[in-house]
């Protein structure tokens, strides 16, 4: 048998993992809000219409900040069409996935249900149609206490209190040709200083999000984050990525390497900020915004777009299979080992829509294989990411040549005592013994090991079979000495918490 052997050491921090690290995103795209978070007249609605199971599931994947309301839909968004009394809301055409946007789902019901479901708000501005008043409007009416106009109008609407929204995004993926009014680099980076520099008049405390490049192959990469961050440097705090995988010509080996394509977009993205700040003499670090990830098979989409403007229409509805959540876990080990730079990240999207949650209307909600993953690394990173000393065998790719069979990342947390790893084996036939090694935390006893693998790896989740793929609790494995030594099958991800003997 092959084998892998890691060191970990608390003396050797990455850095803090934010807990916005684990964000996902609500766009009204699909079935996303519409049938997916919110349903009037489902047997589990709340009485405003909120599903209270997708609420169930949203917390117990550990979701802590999420996104809204898009995405391609806010650069043709109107704000306010979406607040006061909903009979008097009109519908309108969504020229971005050409849908029917009914707007009985708007800002008051989104900030109704991050309350119920327990997550921070992440807003998004309109900048492909709109500009620098629409803006500071919606923030006015979001979080000034009273006595203006749009506060007053808030409370009008029933909210008393403001919303208190700090993370906002400066449009979205205004580099995309696809995008509602798309700009080019100096365009968008001149606007969006002007309305940071505006909306920070209104409310000094939020934080902004300015629109990197869509994904790592757009041609404008690279020059389109310099020229962004030479306008906007002195007024965001973060840069946005954006990057979605999929498996392409039955290339199941490069699929599953793909995280190695974002830890590649995450570096360049740093140097590219670092050499900003460098030339202009700059104490500031630029930190990132990973707000839109996940898997999506695309190359399903392409020709398929909805043409008859229907409400809620089924749009990359993805079902997900064990490979699928194997680099998706991936994806995981990769922004824990950028927590010092990555403080956000998103998966999109959070329901029905490329998601880890999928519903019926009228029926069940259920987990895709992908909820397992990312509940088990929301739930179990806690404090620093540390620094994992790797020796791993290797095996080729066709698309990024030889690459480790094994990527993990680690956490700890001063405060419990307590380890946690994830381990992902993207080998596509051979089991590997890991061995890790332990010296430089004593004591330690294993108190969860979590697998996920499964014999047929195409094996998927649906609605009449919702548990067909889970993480399944593994037995045996204990800490010897100072060493913890087990075997990760072909296509797996791991998940192991271990504590100090006091703390059992």
């Amino acid at each position: 048998m092959k084998h892998a052997e890691l060191t970990i050491d608390p003396a050797f921090s990455i850095g803090d993992i934010d807990r916005r690290l684990f964000g996902s995103f609500v766009e009204h795209m699909g079935r996303c809000v519409y049938t997916g978070v919110f349903e009037p007249g489902h047997p589990d609605a709340e009485p405003g219409g909120l599903r209270r199971d997708v609420v169930d599931l949203v917390r117990e994947l550990g979701v802590t900040v999420v996104r809204y309301p898009g995405g391609n839909f806010v650069s043709g968004y109107c704000w306010e069409d979406g607040v006061g009394p909903v009979e008097q809301r009109p519908s309108r055409l969504d020229l971005a996935w050409r849908s029917i946007e009914p707007n009985t789902f708007g800002l008051g019901e989104f900030m109704e249900w991050t309350q119920l479901a327990g997550v921070e708000p992440m807003l998004a501005v309109n900048l492909g149609t709109r500009g620098v008043q629409e803006a500071v409007d919606l923030l006015e009416y979001a979080n000034y206490p009273k006595g203006t106009k749009l506060s007053d109008l808030r409370r009008e609407h029933g909210n008393a209190e403001p919303f208190d929204v700090r993370l906002w995004c400066l449009g979205n993926e205004m580099d995309g040709p696809w995008q509602i009014g798309h700009k080019n680099a100096q365009e968008y980076g001149r606007l969006a200083a002007e309305t940071a520099k505006a909306m920070r008049l209104v409310d000094p405390r939020i934080e902004l999000v300015a629109c990197g490049s869509s994904n790592r192959q757009m041609p404008t990469f690279g020059s389109w984050e310099a020229t962004v961050l030479d306008e906007t440097y002195d007024y965001v705090d973060y840069i946005s990525l954006h990057a979605y995988y999929e498996q392409h010509d039955n290339d199941l080996a490069s699929f599953l390497a793909t995280s190695v394509d974002m830890d590649g977009f995450i570096k360049d993205v740093i140097a590219t900020c670092d050499h900003v700040r460098a030339k202009r003499r700059s104490r500031k670090t630029m930190r990132l915004s990973f707000d839109e990830w996940n898997i999506w098979y695309e190359s399903r989409f392409e020709g398929a777009h909805n043409q008859s403007w229907d409400d809620a229409p089924r749009l990359i509805e993805d079902d997900y299979t064990v490979s699928d959540a194997v680099a998706f876990g991936g994806y995981l080990v990769t922004l824990l080992n950028h927590a010092d730079r990555v403080a956000i990240a998103c998966q999109a999207q959070l329901v029905n829509v490329i998601a880890p949650i999928r519903t019926e209307p009228g029926g069940p909600a259920w987990r895709q294989s992908i909820f397992h993953p990312f509940a088990q690394a929301a739930r179990l990173a806690r404090g620093k990411a540390l620094q994992v000393s790797l020796r791993s065998p290797e095996h080729g790719t066709a698309a990024y040549g030889a690459v480790d069979s094994i990527t993990a990342a680690a956490s700890y947390d001063e405060s419990t005592g307590s380890l946690s790893l994830f381990i992902v084996n993207r080998s596509t036939t051979d089991p590997i013994e890991v061995d890790i090694d332990l010296r430089g935390l004593p004591g330690l006893q294993v108190t969860e090991h979590q697998l996920i693998h499964d014999n047929d790896p195409t094996a998927r989740n649906r609605a009449e079979a919702p548990d067909r793929v889970v993480s399944h609790a593994q037995e045996g494995v204990a800490v010897d000495g100072d060493h913890l030594k087990f075997t990760a099958p072909a296509i797996s991800w791991t998940a192991l918490a271990l504590r100090p003997e006091a703390h059992q």
